[in-house]
């Protein structure tokens, strides 16, 4: 589930980028390093917003800086508000928001000034449910657009280096270049994807904030077609409405000297992308499961990337397995039991010294832990063919409280190699259902 929900942020805006200038960096300072965390493929780091820190999902796929899940933090100050409507991925209409100029944002070290904000007015567009963290935007390409910016997989690390000759010929020594396009404020890479035996050349948008592999549109006139195994698959959610699609495994995908053999690959109905303006050529996306496998510097003013191989690079490409979508459902009080570990008291008595250290002393605690939901259940797959459905609360999985899981564990354990049987119990309209099933291989 690493290709879950996450891919719904592909947002598309035939928005202007009027005035602004990008991050600074701050008199004396030439490079800043933010440690960020890598939920299901993500990137998430913190910025100031007008003075107050927020949580965001890093995206080279998406030109402006977009709000959302702001009603906890009532305390940031936006200007010169106006309404407007947001339009994206999905099949439905636009929905309400707000553009917002002249806001501050900062990394220590980093400044960007006049900045504009798009909000997202609708509760419901939330990211945070599907990762297990607090999550309040996305930024894109004001964060790339001036400095050359690493991406470090393996210590999960940003470095933003400033542009200079000295900064470049370091990364040079490092990494290998490919070249790139930066058209409509977003990157773009050519590759090949081999589809029937047939290599065909194809143009993908470079977008770290889509957690699956590739993206492809079907487009039977350049040979893009879904192979005959796949299944239909909920791909995410977007402005515009929910994404579906269909899910299927290649035989490879290529660019510069690196090939990937049998990746998975999403289709993409072309009723959910109808609502975004594509850059000419475009095929399709490269997203992080195959980006990750690489520790990464952009460079958009010379439209560069720079690129080397990490541990992750020969990975086998997974997908879930058992059809059902797990997302966050808020918190629950959970007694815990601690033991105590005792300190005997000084006596001349050793039997009473044994009974003292053999005593059995423990206390409770309550503890705050995560509650889970079944938010999609694939049709047809094993998942469905249970009994499990959309809207059950999750009790345990494998005889293990649900809640000592976090959500990254939850999706390893739905993506594994092997067709294991998974347990669940659940909870439905007050009463306790137990469903067991086999993880299947469809591809």
């Amino acid at each position: 589930m690493k290709q879950l929900l996450f891919l719904c942020f592909l947002i598309v805006f035939a928005l202007p980028i009027s005035g602004q200038d990008g991050f600074r960096f701050d008199k004396g300072v030439d490079r800043v390093a933010v440690p960020f965390k890598n939920i299901n493929n993500l990137i998430f780091i913190p910025i100031n917003v007008n003075g107050v820190e927020l949580n965001f999902l890093l995206d080279t796929g998406v030109e402006e800086t977009i709000l959302f899940s702001m009603e906890d933090k009532k305390e940031v100050n936006f200007y010169n508000v106006e309404k407007i409507s947001l339009r994206g991925l999905g099949s439905e209409t636009s929905i309400e928001g707000l553009k917002s100029t002249n806001n501050t944002l900062e990394i220590k070290g980093l400044k960007s000034s006049n900045h504009l904000l798009y909000i997202v007015l609708d509760q419901s567009f939330n990211l945070s449910s599907h990762v297990g963290i607090p999550v309040n935007g996305i930024i894109g390409y004001n964060f790339f657009r001036n400095n050359l910016v690493e991406v470090n997989y393996t210590k999960k690390r940003i470095v933003v280096y400033d542009d200079t000759d000295k900064n470049r010929e370091k990364i040079g020594k490092k990494f290998q270049a490919v070249p790139i396009s930066i058209e409509r404020s977003k990157p773009y890479l050519v590759g090949n994807v081999t589809i029937n035996s047939a290599e065909i050349p194809t143009k993908l948008l470079l977008d770290i904030g889509n957690s699956d592999a590739i993206w492809l549109f079907e487009n039977k006139e350049r040979g893009i077609t879904i192979p005959t195994k796949n299944f239909e698959d909920y791909l995410g959610k977007g402005f515009s409405g929910d994404v579906e699609g269909k899910r299927a495994q290649i035989s490879k995908f290529s660019f510069s000297k690196f090939d990937f053999k049998n990746p998975i690959v999403a289709f993409p109905d072309s009723s959910s992308t109808r609502n975004v303006k594509m850059v000419q050529d475009r095929a399709g996306s490269v997203g992080a499961e195959i980006l990750r496998r690489f520790n990464l510097v952009f460079d958009y003013s010379n439209k560069q990337l720079f690129v080397k191989k990490n541990g992750s690079f020969n990975s086998v490409f997974k997908y879930n397995k058992s059809g059902v979508e797990i997302q966050h459902y808020g918190l629950q009080w959970v007694q815990e039991t601690v033991h105590l570990e005792t300190v005997p008291l000084i006596s001349t008595d050793a039997a009473e010294v044994r009974r003292q250290m053999s005593g059995n002393y423990f206390k409770y605690k309550f503890a705050l832990k995560p509650i889970y939901i079944i938010a999609q259940v694939r049709k047809n797959s094993p998942a469905a063919l249970s009994g499990l459905q959309k809207g059950d609360v999750i009790v345990s999985i494998n005889s293990r409280p649900g809640y000592d899981y976090s959500l990254e564990k939850i999706n390893a354990l739905l993506k594994s190699e092997e067709e294991d049987w998974i347990s669940f119990e659940v909870e439905r309209e007050s009463q306790i259902l137990k469903f067991k099933f086999q993880l299947q291989n469809v591809l």
